[in-house]
Protein backbone atom coordinates (compact mmCIF):
# COMPACT_ATOMS: atom_id res chain seq x y z
CA UNK A 1 0.00 0.00 0.00
CA UNK A 2 1.32 3.39 -0.98
CA UNK A 3 0.59 6.74 0.57
CA UNK A 4 1.40 10.23 -0.55
CA UNK A 5 0.82 13.88 0.10
CA UNK A 6 -0.17 16.87 -1.98
CA UNK A 7 2.20 19.78 -2.43
CA UNK A 8 0.79 23.07 -1.23
CA UNK A 9 1.88 24.67 -4.51
CA UNK A 10 -0.15 22.12 -6.49
CA UNK A 11 -3.11 22.65 -4.19
CA UNK A 12 -2.91 26.41 -4.78
CA UNK A 13 -2.87 25.89 -8.55
CA UNK A 14 -5.73 23.37 -8.55
CA UNK A 15 -7.99 25.71 -6.55
CA UNK A 16 -6.81 28.98 -8.16
CA UNK A 17 -6.00 30.49 -4.77
CA UNK A 18 -4.58 33.97 -4.28
CA UNK A 19 -1.25 33.97 -2.45
CA UNK A 20 -1.31 36.82 0.07
CA UNK A 21 1.95 35.77 1.68
CA UNK A 22 4.36 33.02 0.69
CA UNK A 23 5.60 31.19 3.73
CA UNK A 24 9.17 30.07 4.17
CA UNK A 25 8.23 26.44 3.49
CA UNK A 26 5.48 26.92 0.87
CA UNK A 27 7.47 25.38 -2.00
CA UNK A 28 8.22 22.19 -0.04
CA UNK A 29 5.19 21.94 2.28
CA UNK A 30 2.92 18.92 1.86
CA UNK A 31 -0.72 18.34 2.78
CA UNK A 32 -0.98 14.96 4.48
CA UNK A 33 -4.33 15.24 6.32
CA UNK A 34 -7.70 15.44 4.57
CA UNK A 35 -9.46 17.23 7.45
CA UNK A 36 -9.70 21.02 7.72
CA UNK A 37 -10.04 23.26 10.75
CA UNK A 38 -11.83 26.55 11.38
CA UNK A 39 -9.79 28.12 14.22
CA UNK A 40 -12.63 29.71 16.17
CA UNK A 41 -11.78 27.79 19.33
CA UNK A 42 -8.09 28.52 18.85
CA UNK A 43 -8.80 32.26 18.72
CA UNK A 44 -10.35 31.75 22.17
CA UNK A 45 -7.09 30.18 23.34
CA UNK A 46 -8.20 26.52 23.25
CA UNK A 47 -5.43 24.44 21.66
CA UNK A 48 -6.15 21.05 23.21
CA UNK A 49 -6.51 18.42 20.49
CA UNK A 50 -5.34 20.94 17.88
CA UNK A 51 -3.84 19.28 14.80
CA UNK A 52 -1.30 21.63 13.18
CA UNK A 53 -1.14 19.47 10.03
CA UNK A 54 -4.60 20.58 8.93
CA UNK A 55 -5.35 23.50 6.66
CA UNK A 56 -6.82 26.39 8.64
CA UNK A 57 -9.89 28.14 7.17
CA UNK A 58 -11.19 31.57 8.19
CA UNK A 59 -14.81 32.14 7.23
CA UNK A 60 -17.24 34.94 7.89
CA UNK A 61 -17.88 33.88 11.51
CA UNK A 62 -14.17 33.92 12.43
CA UNK A 63 -13.67 37.14 10.48
CA UNK A 64 -16.50 38.91 12.32
CA UNK A 65 -15.16 37.71 15.68
CA UNK A 66 -11.71 39.09 14.88
CA UNK A 67 -13.27 42.39 13.78
CA UNK A 68 -14.62 42.90 17.27
CA UNK A 69 -11.17 42.63 18.86
CA UNK A 70 -8.64 45.34 19.33
CA UNK A 71 -5.50 45.26 17.21
CA UNK A 72 -3.36 43.86 20.03
CA UNK A 73 -5.75 40.95 20.67
CA UNK A 74 -6.03 40.19 16.94
CA UNK A 75 -2.26 40.04 16.70
CA UNK A 76 -2.12 37.64 19.64
CA UNK A 77 -4.72 35.38 17.95
CA UNK A 78 -2.58 35.09 14.83
CA UNK A 79 0.69 34.81 16.74
CA UNK A 80 -0.66 31.90 18.78
CA UNK A 81 -1.92 30.17 15.61
CA UNK A 82 1.25 30.73 13.57
CA UNK A 83 3.44 29.41 16.38
CA UNK A 84 2.32 26.00 15.08
CA UNK A 85 3.69 24.74 11.79
CA UNK A 86 0.40 24.86 9.91
CA UNK A 87 0.63 24.22 6.13
CA UNK A 88 -1.42 27.33 5.30
CA UNK A 89 -4.13 29.71 6.48
CA UNK A 90 -6.91 30.26 3.92
CA UNK A 91 -9.36 33.17 3.98
CA UNK A 92 -12.61 32.39 2.17
CA UNK A 93 -15.17 34.65 0.43
CA UNK A 94 -12.43 37.11 -0.62
CA UNK A 95 -12.67 38.59 2.85
CA UNK A 96 -10.23 41.25 3.95
CA UNK A 97 -6.94 40.03 5.39
CA UNK A 98 -6.27 41.88 8.61
CA UNK A 99 -2.90 43.70 8.80
CA UNK A 100 -2.16 41.84 12.04
CA UNK A 101 -2.49 38.56 10.12
CA UNK A 102 0.04 39.63 7.48
CA UNK A 103 2.49 40.96 10.06
CA UNK A 104 2.31 37.76 12.08
CA UNK A 105 2.62 35.58 8.93
CA UNK A 106 5.81 37.45 7.97
CA UNK A 107 7.20 37.07 11.49
CA UNK A 108 6.63 33.30 11.61
CA UNK A 109 7.05 32.54 7.90
CA UNK A 110 3.54 31.13 7.36
CA UNK A 111 1.59 30.90 4.11
CA UNK A 112 -1.63 32.92 3.80
CA UNK A 113 -4.02 32.26 0.92
CA UNK A 114 -7.42 33.54 -0.18
CA UNK A 115 -10.35 31.92 -1.98
CA UNK A 116 -13.35 33.41 -3.78
CA UNK A 117 -15.62 30.52 -2.75
CA UNK A 118 -17.94 30.52 0.23
CA UNK A 119 -16.61 28.73 3.28
CA UNK A 120 -19.05 25.81 3.01
CA UNK A 121 -18.45 25.24 -0.70
CA UNK A 122 -14.70 25.58 -0.39
CA UNK A 123 -14.51 23.22 2.58
CA UNK A 124 -16.63 20.62 0.81
CA UNK A 125 -14.53 20.77 -2.37
CA UNK A 126 -11.23 20.60 -0.48
CA UNK A 127 -12.25 17.61 1.64
CA UNK A 128 -13.40 15.71 -1.45
CA UNK A 129 -10.17 16.64 -3.25
CA UNK A 130 -7.91 15.60 -0.36
CA UNK A 131 -9.84 12.39 0.36
CA UNK A 132 -9.13 11.30 -3.20
CA UNK A 133 -5.57 12.60 -3.39
CA UNK A 134 -4.50 11.17 -0.03
CA UNK A 135 -6.36 7.86 -0.27
CA UNK A 136 -4.21 4.73 0.19
CA UNK A 137 -3.67 3.00 -3.13
CA UNK A 138 -2.06 0.02 -4.80
CA UNK A 139 -1.42 -0.92 -8.41
CA UNK A 140 -2.63 -4.31 -9.62
CA UNK A 141 -2.04 -6.12 -12.91
CA UNK A 142 -5.35 -6.55 -14.66
CA UNK A 143 -8.08 -4.99 -16.77
CA UNK A 144 -10.89 -2.90 -15.31
CA UNK A 145 -14.18 -2.73 -17.23
CA UNK A 146 -17.53 -1.10 -16.62
CA UNK A 147 -20.11 -3.77 -17.47
CA UNK A 148 -23.76 -2.72 -17.07
CA UNK A 149 -22.60 -0.19 -14.47
CA UNK A 150 -20.70 -2.86 -12.51
CA UNK A 151 -16.96 -2.38 -12.11
CA UNK A 152 -15.37 -5.71 -13.09
CA UNK A 153 -11.65 -6.25 -12.47
CA UNK A 154 -10.32 -8.97 -14.77
CA UNK A 155 -7.26 -10.68 -13.34
CA UNK A 156 -5.09 -13.60 -14.38
CA UNK A 157 -1.67 -14.52 -15.64
CA UNK A 158 -0.13 -12.58 -18.49
CA UNK A 159 -1.33 -13.94 -21.85
CA UNK A 160 -4.52 -15.53 -20.48
CA UNK A 161 -6.65 -13.28 -22.71
CA UNK A 162 -7.73 -10.36 -20.51
CA UNK A 163 -7.18 -7.72 -23.18
CA UNK A 164 -8.90 -9.81 -25.88
CA UNK A 165 -11.86 -10.25 -23.54
CA UNK A 166 -11.88 -6.49 -22.94
CA UNK A 167 -12.13 -5.87 -26.70
CA UNK A 168 -15.07 -8.29 -26.92
CA UNK A 169 -16.82 -6.42 -24.12
CA UNK A 170 -16.13 -3.04 -25.75
CA UNK A 171 -17.64 -4.35 -29.01
CA UNK A 172 -20.76 -5.22 -26.97
CA UNK A 173 -21.08 -1.64 -25.73
CA UNK A 174 -19.26 -1.81 -22.39
CA UNK A 175 -16.54 0.60 -21.30
CA UNK A 176 -12.82 0.30 -20.66
CA UNK A 177 -11.34 1.91 -17.57
CA UNK A 178 -7.80 0.50 -17.61
CA UNK A 179 -5.76 -2.17 -19.33
CA UNK A 180 -2.65 -3.90 -17.94
CA UNK A 181 -2.24 -1.76 -14.80
CA UNK A 182 -5.05 -0.59 -12.51
CA UNK A 183 -4.51 2.01 -9.80
CA UNK A 184 -6.85 1.19 -6.92
CA UNK A 185 -7.72 3.69 -4.19
CA UNK A 186 -9.74 3.12 -1.04
CA UNK A 187 -12.19 5.99 -0.64
CA UNK A 188 -14.84 5.83 2.09
CA UNK A 189 -14.42 2.05 2.37
CA UNK A 190 -14.97 1.60 -1.37
CA UNK A 191 -12.39 0.73 -4.00
CA UNK A 192 -12.09 3.04 -6.97
CA UNK A 193 -10.00 2.03 -9.96
CA UNK A 194 -8.43 4.13 -12.67
CA UNK A 195 -5.69 3.91 -15.27
CA UNK A 196 -2.22 5.42 -14.92
CA UNK A 197 -2.37 8.57 -17.01
CA UNK A 198 0.35 7.47 -19.43
CA UNK A 199 -1.57 4.35 -20.58
CA UNK A 200 -5.14 5.67 -20.24
CA UNK A 201 -7.47 4.48 -23.08
CA UNK A 202 -4.81 2.19 -24.59
CA UNK A 203 -4.99 -1.59 -24.98
CA UNK A 204 -2.20 -3.97 -26.03
CA UNK A 205 -3.31 -6.87 -28.24
CA UNK A 206 -0.73 -9.53 -29.00
CA UNK A 207 -0.34 -9.87 -32.75
CA UNK A 208 -2.04 -6.53 -33.41
CA UNK A 209 -0.18 -4.04 -31.26
CA UNK A 210 -1.30 -0.97 -29.33
CA UNK A 211 -4.87 0.29 -29.83
CA UNK A 212 -6.26 3.65 -28.78
CA UNK A 213 -9.75 2.64 -27.68
CA UNK A 214 -10.99 6.20 -27.38
CA UNK A 215 -9.97 7.07 -30.94
CA UNK A 216 -11.16 3.82 -32.47
CA UNK A 217 -14.48 3.32 -30.65
CA UNK A 218 -15.26 6.83 -29.41
CA UNK A 219 -15.95 8.29 -25.99
CA UNK A 220 -18.75 5.80 -25.34
CA UNK A 221 -16.14 3.03 -25.02
CA UNK A 222 -14.04 4.53 -22.23
CA UNK A 223 -14.48 5.66 -18.66
CA UNK A 224 -12.01 7.44 -16.39
CA UNK A 225 -12.83 5.73 -13.08
CA UNK A 226 -15.08 2.98 -11.77
CA UNK A 227 -15.84 1.42 -8.41
CA UNK A 228 -14.54 -2.14 -8.21
CA UNK A 229 -17.64 -4.23 -7.46
CA UNK A 230 -16.27 -7.67 -8.32
CA UNK A 231 -13.19 -9.54 -9.50
CA UNK A 232 -13.15 -12.21 -12.18
CA UNK A 233 -9.98 -14.29 -12.16
CA UNK A 234 -9.21 -16.06 -15.42
CA UNK A 235 -7.15 -19.26 -15.32
CA UNK A 236 -6.39 -22.07 -17.80
CA UNK A 237 -8.91 -24.92 -17.70
CA UNK A 238 -7.67 -27.82 -15.55
CA UNK A 239 -9.52 -31.12 -16.05
CA UNK A 240 -8.29 -32.30 -12.67
CA UNK A 241 -9.72 -29.31 -10.82
CA UNK A 242 -13.29 -29.19 -9.50
CA UNK A 243 -14.90 -25.85 -10.32
CA UNK A 244 -17.82 -24.32 -8.46
CA UNK A 245 -21.03 -25.12 -10.32
CA UNK A 246 -23.52 -23.82 -7.76
CA UNK A 247 -22.12 -20.60 -6.37
CA UNK A 248 -23.62 -21.19 -2.94
CA UNK A 249 -20.70 -19.67 -1.05
CA UNK A 250 -19.32 -16.25 -1.84
CA UNK A 251 -15.57 -15.95 -2.25
CA UNK A 252 -13.72 -12.72 -1.53
CA UNK A 253 -10.35 -11.13 -2.10
CA UNK A 254 -9.12 -8.42 0.23
CA UNK A 255 -7.63 -5.28 -1.32
CA UNK A 256 -6.66 -2.39 0.95
CA UNK A 257 -8.65 -4.03 3.77
CA UNK A 258 -11.82 -4.07 1.64
CA UNK A 259 -13.39 -7.41 0.68
CA UNK A 260 -14.39 -7.75 -2.96
CA UNK A 261 -16.41 -10.70 -4.37
CA UNK A 262 -14.27 -12.85 -6.64
CA UNK A 263 -15.16 -15.51 -9.22
CA UNK A 264 -12.73 -17.93 -10.83
CA UNK A 265 -13.54 -18.57 -14.48
CA UNK A 266 -11.64 -21.34 -16.31
CA UNK A 267 -10.57 -20.50 -19.87
CA UNK A 268 -10.53 -22.91 -22.78
CA UNK A 269 -11.29 -22.61 -26.52
CA UNK A 270 -14.96 -22.21 -27.31
CA UNK A 271 -16.08 -20.58 -24.07
CA UNK A 272 -18.06 -17.38 -24.61
CA UNK A 273 -16.14 -15.39 -22.02
CA UNK A 274 -17.72 -12.04 -22.86
CA UNK A 275 -21.19 -13.48 -22.27
CA UNK A 276 -20.00 -15.11 -19.05
CA UNK A 277 -18.66 -11.77 -17.77
CA UNK A 278 -21.93 -10.03 -18.65
CA UNK A 279 -23.99 -12.65 -16.82
CA UNK A 280 -21.59 -12.55 -13.84
CA UNK A 281 -21.97 -8.76 -13.62
CA UNK A 282 -25.77 -8.96 -13.75
CA UNK A 283 -25.78 -11.77 -11.19
CA UNK A 284 -23.55 -9.73 -8.90
CA UNK A 285 -26.13 -6.94 -8.91
CA UNK A 286 -28.88 -9.50 -8.40
CA UNK A 287 -27.11 -10.84 -5.31
CA UNK A 288 -26.40 -7.34 -4.05
CA UNK A 289 -30.15 -6.91 -3.64
CA UNK A 290 -30.38 -10.08 -1.57
CA UNK A 291 -31.22 -12.69 -4.21
CA UNK A 292 -29.23 -15.89 -4.63
CA UNK A 293 -30.35 -18.16 -7.47
CA UNK A 294 -28.36 -21.12 -6.13
CA UNK A 295 -29.96 -20.80 -2.70
CA UNK A 296 -33.42 -20.47 -4.26
CA UNK A 297 -32.89 -23.62 -6.34
CA UNK A 298 -31.55 -25.52 -3.30
CA UNK A 299 -34.61 -24.54 -1.27
CA UNK A 300 -36.90 -25.82 -4.04
CA UNK A 301 -35.04 -29.13 -4.24
CA UNK A 302 -35.35 -29.52 -0.47
CA UNK A 303 -39.05 -28.69 -0.65
CA UNK A 304 -39.65 -31.33 -3.35
CA UNK A 305 -37.69 -33.88 -1.32
CA UNK A 306 -39.96 -33.16 1.64
CA UNK A 307 -43.06 -33.58 -0.52
CA UNK A 308 -44.16 -29.96 -0.33
CA UNK A 309 -46.20 -28.33 -3.05
CA UNK A 310 -44.29 -25.59 -4.83
CA UNK A 311 -45.91 -22.35 -5.87
CA UNK A 312 -44.17 -20.88 -8.90
CA UNK A 313 -46.70 -18.13 -9.35
CA UNK A 314 -44.52 -15.35 -7.96
CA UNK A 315 -41.43 -16.29 -9.96
CA UNK A 316 -43.19 -17.34 -13.15
CA UNK A 317 -46.37 -15.31 -13.75
CA UNK A 318 -48.99 -17.01 -15.84
CA UNK A 319 -48.93 -16.18 -19.52
CA UNK A 320 -51.87 -14.10 -20.70
CA UNK A 321 -54.64 -16.05 -22.38
CA UNK A 322 -54.62 -15.78 -26.14
CA UNK A 323 -57.71 -14.89 -28.08
CA UNK A 324 -59.14 -18.12 -29.50
CA UNK A 325 -59.89 -16.26 -32.69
Amino acid sequence: MKGKGVKVTKFIKDFSLEVLHEGADMQEAMLTVSDLNRPGLQFQGFYDYFDPHRLQIIGRAEHMYLQGLCSEDRRKCFDDLFLYGIPALIISRELECYPECMDSAKTYGRTVLRSTETTVDFTSHVIEYLNRALAPYVTRHGVLMDVYGIGVLLMGDSGIGKSELAIDLIMRGHRLVSDDAVEIRRISNELEGTAPEVIRHFIELRGVGIINVRQMFGMRAVKTTALIDMIIKLEPWDDKKVYDRWGMEDQYETILDVQVPILTVPVRPGRALASIVEVAAMNNRYRYYGHNAAAELASRVDAVAEGKQLDFGQDYPAEPKRDSK
